[in-house]
């Protein structure tokens, strides 16, 4: 009889999965899951307004252009360049739902992919 409960995660075997999936995966698995919270906190999904978060949004948008920046030389271009017009994508979302918008440069992530324009 085993001393773990059947409700216990097994720890083992998930750092055996997790260590079979290529790093580029795991990167571009990342960038999808900021992308979808960034596209919720910027009210794009079905319930728009209810999880409309725009400093949430920008935290997250930032953190995805720093990821796709400090990884470029990792991912492919097969790889980085759906992420990186995803992120210029959101980046210009921010600014059409900013009452206020930054100016360019100045926006989520834009120090590291530089001025957005539409």
């Amino acid at each position: 009889m085993s001393d773990t409960p059947p409700d216990s995660p097994d720890f083992d075997a998930m750092t055996r999965d997790i260590a079979e999936v290529p790093a580029v995966e795991v990167i571009v698995t990342v960038a999808v899951n900021l992308m979808s919270a960034s596209a919720v906190k910027l009210g794009l999904s079905e319930e728009g307004e209810k999880y409309k978060d725009l400093d949430e949004a920008r935290k997250l948008i930032t953190a995805l252009a720093g990821l796709l920046d400090a990884s470029a030389t990792e991912v492919s271009s097969f790889h980085a360049a759906p992420l990186r017009d995803g992120l210029k994508s959101l980046q210009l979302a921010f600014r059409e739902a900013s009452i206020v918008p930054d100016e360019p440069g100045q926006g989520p992530g834009e120090k590291y992919t530089g001025p957005v324009y539409g």
